[in-house]
């Protein structure tokens, strides 16, 4: 199964493509990261095209890759109500591209990511990239964060659905 991870911002929107493969025999079933990345937008060019450059990049990503599921970190809280619009927009504009291309669509809060990612709800960013790296046996702490965050999303997701089928 491909998950297509998404912490969605309107400067930069992680995403994170994991793999999660079945065992067979004695083998034990393993996730791997397929692709980390974030889409960056220039904070000075207008609002709607930083919108569709994320769009674009969107739905580039689900033809590229022809994920299962899109998983997207909800937008829970943010003081700053202008910052929280621009995650909120580009959270939808993802939803939709994968509603669009035919694909499942799950919302998980950031609380619910960290607890399935590090078995706490309260995790802090440090410890939160370093269970990613160690979950997808990588290195190191994937960077930057926001790729980070949005394979936890992704993580997140298969953790929540262990019966879907490969």
């Amino acid at each position: 199964m491909f998950v297509l991870g998404v912490d969605p911002g309107l400067s930069r929107c992680g995403y994170g493509v994991v793999e999660q493969i079945p065992g067979s025999g004695t083998r034990r079933t393993r996730t791997e990261a397929v692709a980390l990345g974030v889409i960056r937008t220039d904070p000075e060019a207008p609002h709607a095209a930083r919108l569709a450059t994320q769009m674009h990049e969107m739905q580039a990503l689900i033809a590229e890759f022809r994920p299962s599921v899109v998983a997207v970190e909800r937008v829970f809280f943010q003081v700053n109500a202008r910052t929280a619009i621009g995650v909120a927009q580009v959270a939808g504009l993802a939803m939709a591209a994968a509603d669009a291309a035919g694909l499942e669509v799950a919302e998980y809060t950031p609380t619910q990511v960290k607890q399935a990612v590090a078995g706490w709800g309260g995790a802090d960013k440090d410890q939160m990239q370093r269970m990613v790296g160690e979950l997808l046996a990588l290195p190191g702490p994937p960077e930057p964060a926001d790729a980070a965050d949005a394979a936890a999303v992704a993580l997140c997701h298969l953790s929540q659905a262990p019966w879907a089928s490969p």
